[in-house]
């Protein structure tokens, strides 16, 4: 919780004051639907709330019912562009002529970096499970597919700023596949609303790929094919836990959440070497439902992680992305979302939702690309639902 100067991390630490703030006088996660009184005149027999689940950025924030099967769907886009050392914004010029290259020992290689990132685009879809298996525990399974393109730009020669040329690497692939369980810890319906308190547990699979590789320009205007950074590779290549808990109150038309996730990594270094640093994070929202079929959500979240613990030894080039010390740090994320739910008929049950997230502050561990927005539009739909 604290940076390499001891500095406590204020803006995350507010963040989870408000989740502690929200636990002190509790908080849902149970069934997304209240039972329709009016079911035998041939109504739904669950009349579907669209904040019966929160903010779609958000995931694993309610329970099912005993034999309830959830399918989602979710695409998500991170748009990345620019560099930061902590939280001072640094141009690539300023980059490879005053940020030590760490391979700089090694035969061939410069005094200072001399390749930059200067954008990066990282599209992921979601596909998910939950089942009940009972009315206090749920199952949650996660698989990604993902695809990253990063565009560079790289100066010529050993020293100076003389622009050599552009050129742009990909990946693209399955990610870590996750499986998780929801056990509740408390639950208080009443015709006012509803608050629960849910403990999650899981573990991450090394399913995706940290061997990807592509063709690159060196600052000797060759091209040759190298392994990608750690920036760019598809998984962890590690097993981690996923603790977590999550705890909501509805009341009325309005309702508020809070959640705390963390990726540990339960192995001190993957195959290739190395292990990615841990993360912690934390989430809480307000919610207003206008109406059955919409609501709306403004969200603030808190996210630390540390740096890269070891290295690649094949992930070897003037580039801050090589480097396993650039990677981690803090941010604080303001996010928006509306929340849409059929209420009769073929769309009866099927949500729409989506979130869009920008940046309030962000101090990384550099030089590091700093995050400009993030997008999030998904599905879900409950199996026997109206």
């Amino acid at each position: 919780m604290f940076n390499q100067n001891g500095r406590a991390k204020k803006p995350v630490l507010a963040a989870m004051g408000i989740l502690l703030s929200m636990l002190a006088f509790s908080t849902h996660a149970y069934s997304d639907d209240i039972t329709n009184p009016n079911a035998d005149a041939g109504l739904p027999k669950h009349a579907p709330r669209a904040d019966g689940h929160g903010p779609i950025g958000v995931m694993g924030e309610h329970r099912h019912n005993s034999g309830e099967l959830m399918f989602s769907y979710r695409f998500m886009r991170m748009g990345m562009e620019g560099n930061l050392i902590g939280d001072n914004s640094v141009s690539p010029e300023t980059i490879v002529t005053t940020v030590p290259n760490r391979f700089s020992n090694n035969p061939g290689q410069p005094p200072t970096l001399r390749v930059v990132p200067t954008k990066m685009n990282m599209d992921m879809h979601m596909f998910g499970a939950m089942y009940g298996i009972s009315d206090a525990v749920t199952l949650m399974a996660m698989v990604p597919y993902l695809k990253k393109d990063m565009d560079h730009v790289t100066f010529a020669g050993g020293a100076g700023t003389t622009r050599l040329g552009t050129f742009t690497t990909k990946s693209e692939g399955v990610g870590d596949v996750s499986l998780s369980s929801m056990i509740g810890l408390y639950d208080n319906k009443t015709d006012a609303g509803d608050t629960h308190i849910n403990f999650m547990m899981g573990v991450s699979a090394p399913t995706g790929s940290i061997t990807k590789s592509d063709d690159i320009l060196t600052p000797t205007n060759s091209t040759p094919t190298l392994r990608l950074p750690y920036a760019m590779q598809l998984g962890s290549g590690t097993w981690d836990f996923m603790p977590g808990i999550v705890a909501t109150k509805r009341r009325g038309d309005w309702s508020l959440g809070g959640q705390y996730r963390g990726w540990v990594r339960m192995e001190d270094k993957n195959d290739q070497g190395y292990s990615l640093g841990d993360i912690h994070q934390v989430t809480a929202w307000v919610q207003r439902q206008w109406a059955p079929w919409i609501s709306t959500s403004v969200r603030l979240t808190g996210r630390t992680q540390d740096s890269i613990k070891g290295i690649d030894a094949k992930i070897l080039a003037p580039v801050q992305t090589a480097d396993p010390d650039n990677y981690g740090g803090e941010r604080v994320d303001l996010s928006f979302g509306m929340n849409l739910i059929g209420q009769r008929g073929a769309v009866c049950g099927h949500r729409l939702a989506a979130e869009v997230g920008v940046p309030v502050y962000q101090h990384l561990n550099g030089p590091q690309m700093e995050n400009d927005w993030t997008f999030t539009l998904g599905w879900q739909k409950s199996i026997g639902d109206c």
